[in-house]
């Protein structure tokens, strides 16, 4: 098994689109680079814990590959605004991959 983790807009809508795709075996939504220990929402709300809003995805790259679910995360994300994907906006919201 395989991860990666992917930022973009709200965890949650991130996580519901990658759980879909065949071969995803679990995904769980987090904050990832940030500068604090244990953020609450709020915290990350006010933006100043520099936290992003992140989705743990794990994989079976037997079932699916890694250029895949990047292909279906492009599809869901513009990586060119800064701070926000449609209508989520803070820098909680950029856009981010980072090996999981």
């Amino acid at each position: 098994m395989k991860k990666i983790v992917l930022a973009g807009g709200c965890f949650w809508g991130v996580e519901e689109f990658l759980s879909r795709i065949p071969g995803v075996i679990e995904t769980e939504v987090g904050y990832s680079n940030g500068r604090t220990k244990d953020p609450t929402y709020e915290e990350v709300c006010n933006n100043n814990t520099y936290f992003a809003e992140t989705c743990l995805v794990s994989y079976d790259e037997n079932k699916v590959s890694l250029e895949k679910i990047l292909e279906e995360y492009w599809s869901i994300i513009d990586p060119t605004v800064l701070n926000r994907q449609g209508n989520d906006v803070g820098s909680q919201y950029r856009t981010g991959i980072l090996l999981g």
